[in-house]
């Protein structure tokens, strides 16, 4: 340990700017008759999903829980609490917030992040993706924003049929673009692996270089918490916004049936027992509160630092947080 380890990785220019930039973000959303919401950061429920690693707090002591050792989560997002509030009648509410997700360091991660999360009643997923389109032009001053579905995403930019291609079409895609993947993976990856290979590598690259991009109609074995529409191939109503190449936000139409959501609890657990990982709590707050009724809405999760890091023209996430986590 140096004598500067206790100095800011971002400059404090930069964190005056950030601090512009998160002002902005308020009186865009103010503006527009949402309300800011805190809830907890520490809870005794967590997202399910299969590639977020959520932080926990194992056999804590926490005055004002239900047993003397339990088991609490450090959030990945605030989504169970703010939509609890929209099942006691809030009806457009937005939140920025920490949120924590183990293993996510990098140049554009670090395990603390800042969240800006938002829901609004009774909007469907194109109203919710113009929102976002007008959101993106508006704090980050970029042109008119683009939307296109993933399958033109995918037939576009990597020239396959995400719905129709066989894994021998994918491997075909790595090889073709020098994608290296180890001999003895490759038998392992399933097609949500394939895809997701082929969005990262070469998709997402392509993406938002003219203006920001807004891609919908995921496929439906990635719904995470979004409605399914049932189609020729089915699709989730779920789309992702992307600027310069870098994903910023996810957004859904929500889900709301509460059994349907432990259907997906549970083949999500299965999912990650497979892969290796540890089975999450299925059981939530949420389930009770959509039990008692979610109204129908839709919800955008963004990344703070990232959308920063494009505000500022910056190139990692150290430049726009005081403290990463190497010298937190």
């Amino acid at each position: 340990m140096s004598d500067s380890d206790f100095r800011p990785t971002a400059s404090l220019e930069n964190l005056k700017k950030r601090a512009d930039v998160i002002r902005n973000i308020r009186d865009f959303l103010d503006s527009r008759g949402f309300f800011h919401v805190e809830t907890p950061l520490l809870s005794h429920d967590t997202v399910v999903d299969r590639y977020l690693e959520p932080i926990s707090l194992k056999k804590s002591k926490v005055t004002g829980t239900d047993s003397e050792e339990a088991r609490l989560w450090l959030q990945t997002s605030p989504e169970f609490g703010m939509k609890r509030l929209l099942v006691d009648g809030a009806d457009a509410i937005y939140q920025i917030t920490r949120a924590f997700r183990a293993e996510e360091a990098g140049q554009r991660h670090n395990p603390e992040f800042t969240m800006l999360e938002w829901y609004r009643v009774g909007e469907s997923m194109q109203e919710a993706i113009q929102f976002l389109g007008e959101f993106a032009e508006s704090i980050l001053e970029r042109t008119k924003f683009e939307k296109l579905t993933y399958r033109e995403a995918f037939l576009r930019h990597a020239n396959v049929d995400p719905f129709t291609a066989s894994f021998e079409d994918f491997k075909t895609i790595a090889q073709n673009n020098d994608i290296e993947i180890e001999p003895q993976c490759i038998e392992r990856i399933d097609r949500d692996g394939w895809l997701n290979l082929i969005l990262g590598c070469i998709v997402e690259p392509c993406l938002g270089n003219d203006g920001p991009a807004i891609v919908y109609d995921w496929p439906a074995s990635q719904a995470a918490l979004a409605i399914v529409r049932e189609e020729e191939f089915p699709v989730a109503e779920r789309f992702e916004l992307f600027v310069d190449g870098l994903e910023l936000a996810n957004g859904y139409h929500e889900l709301v049936d509460p059994e349907e959501l432990r259907k997906r609890n549970r083949a999500t657990n299965e999912l990650r027992v497979a892969d290796g990982k540890q089975a999450l709590p299925e059981t939530s707050r949420l389930l009770d509160a959509m039990q008692s009724g979610l109204p129908a809405c839709s919800g955008v999760a963004l990344g703070i630092d990232r959308l920063i890091i494009l505000a500022l023209g910056v190139q990692s996430i150290e430049e726009v947080i005081a403290f990463p986590i190497g010298i937190a």
